[in-house]
């Protein structure tokens, strides 16, 4: 048995420990998948939690006919879906609020200042034209684009077939090629 199964075993008798070994991997790109939808550190932070909440709660209904990564991520695109339907606003609010020292830890040194600022535009627009898009087109952005997942990975946390993964990026990127060249986008920063 693998140590993840064992953990899975050990979480699901109760052992909160094995829960945390389980899940201490998975933490910080929950957190990032969630920070994406939103663009907001608190409400990242908050519905991670509640994420954590709801895997912890349901972990003995995980039948573990699939990976235990799926089974969070859905839970976790789930749950930020609900959240948004809770708002009832298609449209999320453009706050980039992670500290910018995060983003020159990352800059190479010989980085000058305006091309970091210039950078932190760009991805400001970006994340605005992201926004902008319907709720499906922007899942499948979020997960492929900035997350990294693959489109089985996609079809399995949206439970939905390859074909309608595979469409829905291809209409999302086409609209984000459309909105980024309307200049509006860039004017209003």
């Amino acid at each position: 048995m693998n140590a993840e199964k064992e953990l899975i075993s050990r979480a699901k008798k109760g052992d909160v420990s094995a829960f945390e070994e389980l899940i201490a991997g998975y933490e910080k790109k929950v957190y990032n998948t969630v920070y994406r939808f939103f663009n907001n550190s608190e409400d990242a932070m908050d519905i991670t939690q509640e994420i954590f909440i709801k895997v912890y709660t349901s972990l003995h209904s995980f039948r573990e006919d699939s990976s235990f990564s799926t089974w969070i991520y859905r839970i976790a695109v789930n749950t930020c879906i609900d959240f948004l339907r809770k708002k009832k606003d298609e449209t999320l609010p453009i706050k980039d609020e992670m500290p910018l020292g995060n983003d020159l830890k990352h800059s190479s040194y010989t980085q000058l200042p305006e091309d970091f600022v210039e950078k932190q535009e760009l991805k400001e627009v970006l994340l605005k034209a992201i926004n902008t898009l319907p709720k499906e087109q922007r899942i499948c952005v979020i997960l492929r684009d900035i997350q990294g997942f693959s489109y089985t990975e996609m079809s399995e946390i949206l439970m939905c077939s390859l074909g309608t993964i595979k469409s829905r990026l291809s209409r999302g990127r086409r609209a984000l090629r459309e909105k980024l060249k309307s200049p509006e986008l860039f004017l209003s920063n």
